[in-house]
C-alpha cells in the first residue's frame, strides 16, 4: 500500500520507518530538509515542500495513496492537508494531528479523524491509516487478556453490532463514535469511522483479524 506522511517530526519519522519496514510504499513530506535526518532507516521517498500544496501532493502520488497522515506541529496545516487529500485527491483514509482537544472533537464530527496531541502516539495514527493493524492497546500482567481498538472496515458498515459473530475468544466492549464513547452498543449499527473496542484472548486476536479482514 502507498502512504503519505506530512511532517517528519518524532511521530511522522517513526511512522514512516515502521511502514517501510513492513514493506509499504511511503512518501514523507516536510518543509525542513534537516527533519529528514530523523529517518535512520527508511527506504521510501522524501519530498521537501508543503503537504497542502497540490503540486507536492501530485509528486507524492496522492491520487494512488491508500492513506495520508498529517502530523506537523500546526493544527490548521494538518486539517488543511487532510481535507485536500480527501476532497481533491480522493484519499479515503486520512488523519490529522490536533493539539487543541476541543477542536479535535469538532473535526471528528465533521468526518475528519483527528487525535489530540495529548493522546497521540505512532500506534494511534497507524490505527487510522492501517485499519488491519494488529496493535494491542492494553494487556494484563500475564498477557492472557488484551484490549484492542479497531476501525470499522467498509464491509461491516451498516451491520447491526449485536448480530456480528466475533467468536468465543472475542467480546465487544464498546465503541467511539464522533469523539464520544459508548458501551450500550446492542441496538447500534456499525458506521464508517467507528472505533470498536474489544477484549480478546490470545486466540481472539486471530479470530478478530479474520472477521475484520476485507472479503476477497
Amino acid at each position: 500500500m502507498h502512504f503519505i506522511i506530512v511532517g517528519c517530526g518524532r511521530v511522522g519519522s517513526s511512522l514512516a520507518m515502521q511502514l517501510t519496514d513492513e514493506g509499504h510504499s511511503v512518501v514523507i513530506i516536510d518543509k525542513n530538509r534537516d527533519a529528514f535526518q530523523r529517518l535512520t532507516h527508511f527506504s521510501g521517498q522524501t519530498i521537501l515542500g508543503s503537504g497542502f500544496d497540490r503540486d507536492t501532493l501530485v509528486k507524492a502520488d496522492a491520487a494512488h495513496a491508500y492513506a495520508l497522515a498529517a502530523v506537523t506541529r500546526g493544527d490548521n496545516t494538518n486539517i488543511l492537508c487532510a481535507r485536500i487529500a480527501r476532497d481533491n485527491f480522493g484519499v479515503k483514509n486520512v488523519v490529522a494531528r490536533i493539539y487543541d482537544a476541543q477542536r479535535a472533537a469538532i473535526y471528528m464530527k465533521l468526518g475528519i479523524p483527528t487525535v489530540a496531541s495529548a493522546r497521540w502516539t505512532t500506534q494511534q495514527v497507524k490505527r487510522w491509516i492501517v485499519p488491519q493493524d494488529d496493535s494491542v492497546s492494553w494487556s494484563d500482567g500475564t498477557d492472557v487478556l488484551r484490549l484492542v481498538e479497531r476501525v470499522v472496515p467498509d464491509h461491516l458498515a451498516g451491520k447491526r453490532l449485536a448480530d456480528l459473530h466475533f467468536g468465543p475468544h472475542v467480546r465487544l466492549a464498546g465503541l467511539i463514535r464522533g469523539g464520544q464513547g459508548r458501551v450500550d452498543v446492542d441496538g447500534l449499527f456499525a458506521q464508517e469511522d467507528d472505533i470498536l473496542t474489544f477484549m480478546v484472548s490470545e486466540d481472539g486476536l486471530h479470530e478478530l483479524s479474520e472477521l475484520l479482514k476485507e472479503p476477497t
